[in-house]
């Protein structure tokens, strides 16, 4: 078997590059190799085939055959944060029935109910940050996710319990984001007790502590159920699989957890990167304040939704420095052929978001912001990938996408904010996932009023 060329380096050597700074990695090996490449991260694991072709990743995403497979075992790295039962680590039948069983809280009427939430949670938040001081967006960003999943996901409005959650959780993700958990997590062999270095058990300390209070909600949530919820949770304990069977606590538990993981981190820091490029690029925030302008004070959500400057800003932000820069792994299990290579049995193909979406001949001039890019062009679901593709793609997609422009335009309607300052902010790996080099120091300058288009026209 003829593999696609890829460096030549020791397989520790790729492993600390993959693991420090898996763009710039990606970026060498597809200058050098093209756009499909080997890496070989371990010497005891089979070759990793990173493909960034958009007619390969169709083939890979939408392959139906035996002959590929998307494994959950594959997905073990994120077993400690989600556990055994998440969608992210089961496979086969079970992963169907879990996606199944997962997939009506997040489509229709009742995703479009979490709007007022996403609304009051950002205004409650950034009322927070007084006219002249200085802050980190991503702070912001991050404290209206993980409120947002407190309320529409959990249930948890207010009360010790939730106040305990939060801080746990929001402690959980914060710590499990360093490079020296995410070493820890390529080498399992390493989590485990070192005396007074035990940055592993302190992690698994912090896990154990939300999950006690999980349990606890969902414990009590089965003593006394409430139909009229409309929690994202209490729908999931409703849910019943083909035989009529429930989730079981463990299952909830580890959906529950993914629903966090999938959903905090990765919106926070989208949004993050939105408020950067919009207010380093003025002509880009001002076409984007006359469009939520026009449509007055107190827009519908739904309106909002489908604003096309708004959604063509989210889609560059996702476009650009994709928070996800991975498809979820394939392994081989018959002979398949992919492009001019025929893959034996047990290769792993991976897919690049990062590199698919800074093709020159996909996206010319790929390291520029310009949202004009999807007014003037519809791209492929395998050209732009920000949520994955095929049976592994992101569920909360849309609830992400309400998310990220609901909070958008209520702060930018609400508030004049500025950079500090205007240096340049590129991505680097934050835990299993990308976030900015550095904190993107916001400021609120004052409080914004409305200005209709009939004012600015005069």
């Amino acid at each position: 078997m003829k593999l696609p060329n890829g460096p030549q380096i020791p397989a520790i050597s790729q492993m600390v590059r993959w693991i420090a700074n898996p763009m710039s990695f990606m970026e060498a090996c597809a200058k050098r190799y093209g756009e499909i490449f080997t890496l070989r991260l371990d010497k005891n694991l089979p070759p990793m085939v990173i493909v960034s072709n958009p007619q390969m990743l169709e083939q890979i995403l939408t392959n139906d055959t035996k002959e590929l497979a998307a494994p959950g075992e594959m997905n073990q790295i994120f077993e400690s944060l989600v556990g055994k039962h998440s969608v992210i680590t089961i496979s086969g039948a079970e992963h169907q029935r879990q996606r199944q069983l997962l997939m009506p809280p997040f489509h229709g009427e009742r995703m479009r109910s979490y709007s007022q939430v996403i609304t009051d949670v950002t205004e409650q938040v950034i009322s927070q940050y007084p006219i002249g001081k200085p802050f980190n967006i991503r702070s912001v960003t991050q404290a209206i996710t993980l409120r947002v999943i407190m309320q529409a996901v959990f249930g948890l409005h207010e009360g010790t319990r939730a106040e305990k959650l939060q801080h746990f959780l929001g402690d959980l993700l914060e710590k499990g984001s360093s490079r020296l958990i995410v070493a820890l997590l390529y080498f399992p062999a390493l989590q485990r007790d070192f005396g007074p270095i035990n940055f592993w058990g302190k992690q698994l300390r912090r896990q154990q502590e939300a999950d006690q209070l999980i349990y606890e909600e969902i414990r009590e949530r089965r003593e006394q159920p409430d139909s009229s919820r409309t929690d994202i949770l209490s729908l999931l304990m409703a849910a019943r699989d083909e035989t009529g069977q429930p989730m079981t606590d463990e299952e909830l538990r580890d959906e529950l957890m993914t629903l966090l993981v999938a959903g905090h981190e990765t919106t926070a820091t989208a949004l993050a990167w939105a408020f950067y490029w919009i207010h380093k690029l003025p002509s880009v925030r001002q076409k984007l304040l006359q469009e939520l302008d026009s449509l007055g004070n107190n827009p519908d959500p739904n309106t909002i939704f489908k604003l096309p400057y708004l959604n063509a800003v989210c889609c560059e932000t996702l476009r650009i420095y994709p928070v996800g820069i991975l498809t979820f792994p394939r392994t081989v299990t018959t002979p398949f052929s992919l492009g001019n290579y025929k893959l034996e049995p047990d290769t792993i193909i991976i897919g690049s978001i990062y590199l698919t979406h800074h093709r020159e001949d996909i996206y010319p001039q790929p390291q520029q912001f310009k949202p004009e890019r999807f007014l003037e062009h519809q791209f492929s679901p395998y050209e732009y990938l920000p949520f994955g593709g095929g049976a592994r793609r992101c569920i909360g997609l849309a609830f992400a996408q309400l998310e990220m422009k609901l909070a958008l335009a209520k702060i930018l309607t609400s508030r004049e904010l500025k950079l500090v300052n205007n240096r340049e902010v590129r991505p680097k790996r934050r835990g299993l996932v990308t976030g900015p080099d550095r904190p993107i120091e916001m400021v609120v300058t004052s409080q914004r009023q409305l200005k209709s288009a009939v004012l600015q026209t005069v």
